[in-house]
């Protein structure tokens, strides 16, 4: 089963494996797509947030909303066609039965 994660920041730890506990702060440049962390004598250290332009970073469920709705919706529409119709089914058997069969249906409902 896929585990849904929110993504891991991979300078994050290039950080703390180069400065450890002498890191101040740290915060996500987006622009450059870096961390950005203020070490403890003022001066400033930047790691990238990949390792490889190749690595697959882990699923989120706006990714997977993002690159499977056309599926998603195909399904969900499929899913209602088939409640529609049974819907329809049921109300036409219904409407076939006598008095007499829904009375004893009513009845029994509950062992069911």
């Amino acid at each position: 089963m896929l585990a849904l994660q929110p993504r891991q920041r991979v300078g994050h730890d290039i950080l703390l494996a180069r400065h450890g506990h002498h890191i101040s702060s740290m915060r996500f440049d987006r622009a450059n797509d870096r961390i950005v962390a203020v070490l403890d004598d003022g001066s400033v250290d930047t790691a990238p947030n990949l390792i490889s332009p190749a690595l697959k970073m882990p699923e989120t469920f706006r990714s997977i909303l993002r690159s499977d709705w056309k599926l998603i919706l195909v399904a969900s529409t499929a899913m209602l066609a088939i409640g529609a119709l049974a819907m329809m089914l049921s109300f036409g058997m219904i409407g076939t039965m006598t008095d007499q069969q829904l009375r004893d249906l009513a009845i029994t409902y509950t062992s069911y």
